[in-house]
């Protein structure tokens, strides 16, 4: 009986993730420890204006660093470990109640929740499959023009849309392409290279209109504010354009080396995806009726940028009025509503927290000065490409519109005093803002793309790291040469 009982015990300790335990334990160390410790060194700009590190802002940093570890080894659900950012805020008096929690319901959020929902009509109605096998009819059998296909598809898309919305289209079509490949959702690397792909391209693409993200029009904001001049939306799409589609091709290939399909092709595919689409008929109501939905709120969102009297409207209102609708038409029911995947909500609520948690207290201002005056005396290429680092490394943590409105104040404030011209900070540090490939937290398409099951979040993290490198070389080569031949000005003297 004694033998048999530590037998148990042995099973059950042998049961132990221990990886998990040490990552849980070294969050809430580096919580405890950072939040604890004495004060910090004030940040100095370069004017001489000091920049006080205060408790909470401290303890802000303390929350970052614990969210951090917890997103990337997944000791909990990404979701559990947003509740987390919330209630450390409120027990350790970081934030009141009222300001942490209120951003899990901020406008950025519901617009995810709503394009998680397009993404769900695409699927029921039927929409998703007949353009997959439109698409697939075209692009072929062969798995490495798949990739390519569907790149370029959401590249393209996000230059005319939200690559929110661009994720929550492509989603369930990959799905649909993902399940002519396999027959289950067992992960495989053309799996992981289509839906990793998707998220990464989305972010490639929207830096090249201010159509595809906020974050360009509050850059821009910023740039005309501090240099008064304005930056108009064809000058960004020529100096963009390049780099964006360029970053499309270098992601092909990055994915055909690191996620190289176990298949060459699908053998078949094209004739049965013909057929499937046959099959399928003509476009039935809730079809029609769901297409002019989406394409009808996607118009009125991409018209807000050239029609004034749209301005004031907020995108996530316009987006809203899809989701309410096909509920409305019964396109939706009540058990579509309880299958949206509330983890990826809790995610980008926790996002916005800390996002804003870092912003409030101080602590990201006082991070990016510390940074920045680090290179205040360096050569000027140095200077821009620390810029692009710190901007491509916050982006990931925050909300990108957050991580250009903490740094770019700063470095335009700098860069007179090393002769370099503030419009390519401004570009360089809008490339990498739309880029963010370690984190889910980084852009909604990250997360959106995680719903599909291929990949964990440290897989995301690893093959993020390589990816990483080659946008700031690619930032880099923009920066010395691209840039300057067609025209940007680069230095003041």
């Amino acid at each position: 009986m004694k033998r048999m009982t530590t037998q148990t015990v042995v099973q059950s300790d042998s049961n132990i993730d221990w990886k998990r335990w040490f990552f849980l334990i070294l969050g809430l160390v580096l919580f405890f420890g950072v939040n604890f410790s004495p004060a910090w060194p004030d940040a100095i700009d370069p004017t001489g204006k000091h920049f006080i590190l205060a408790s909470q802002a401290k303890g802000a940093l303390a929350v970052f660093l614990l969210a951090g570890i917890w997103w990337v080894f997944e000791v909990v659900p990404i979701g559990v470990t947003s509740l987390t950012i919330g209630v450390l805020q409120v027990l350790f008096m970081v934030r009141p109640a009222q300001k942490a929690f209120k951003d899990f319901m901020d406008p950025s959020v519901l617009f995810i929740f709503a394009s998680l929902v397009i993404g769900m009509v695409f699927t029921k109605t039927g929409l998703t499959k007949r353009l997959a096998y439109k698409m697939l009819s075209i692009v072929g059998e062969k798995t490495s023009m798949i990739y390519l296909g569907c790149f370029v598809v959401t590249a393209a898309l996000t230059q005319i849309m939200a690559h929110t919305a661009v994720a929550a289209t492509m989603y369930p079509l990959l799905l649909t392409i993902y399940h002519m490949y396999a027959d289950d959702d067992t992960p495989t690397k053309f799996g992981k290279g289509l839906f990793i792909g998707m998220a990464y391209v989305a972010g490639a693409g929207s830096i090249i209109t201010l159509l595809g993200a906020a974050r360009g029009a509050v850059a821009l904001g910023f740039y005309q504010d501090i240099v008064g001049r304005e930056i108009s939306f064809f000058e960004l799409s020529f100096y963009m354009f390049p780099i964006g589609w360029a970053m499309v091709f270098v992601l092909w290939g990055f994915f055909m080396i690191f996620f190289k399909p176990e298949k060459k092709t699908i053998p078949g595919l094209k004739e049965k995806a013909k057929r499937l689409s046959s099959e399928m008929g003509s476009l039935t109501k809730n079809e029609i009726l769901a297409a002019v939905i989406i394409f009808s709120c996607i118009a009125v969102m991409s018209l807000r940028s050239f029609i004034p009297m749209l301005k004031p409207v907020d995108k996530t209102a316009i987006i809203l009025v899809s989701t309410i609708l096909f509920f409305v038409l019964g396109i939706l029911d009540l058990k579509d509503l309880e299958s949206i995947p509330w983890n990826i909500i809790l995610l980008f609520g926790g996002a916005m927290s800390i996002g804003f948690c870092l912003w409030e207290t101080g602590a990201a201002e006082w991070l990016a000065i510390n940074w920045l005056t680090m290179f205040q005396h360096s050569h000027w290429f140095v200077f821009v490409m620390s810029i692009a680092f710190f901007v491509m490394m916050m982006t990931n943590f925050i909300m990108n519109v957050a991580a250009i409105a903490i740094s770019l104040p700063v470095a335009l404030v700098i860069a007179p005093y090393l002769g370099v011209s503030p419009e390519v900070i401004v570009f360089a540090s809008l490339v990498v803002a739309g880029m963010p490939f370690l984190l889910l937290v980084g852009a909604a398409p990250n997360a959106i793309a995680y719903d599909s099951k291929q990949f964990t979040t440290g897989e995301f993290f690893k093959y993020g790291i390589p990816a990483s490198i080659i946008l700031m070389l690619l930032v880099g080569l923009a920066v010395a040469v691209i840039w300057p031949l067609m025209g940007m000005p680069i230095l003041t003297h």
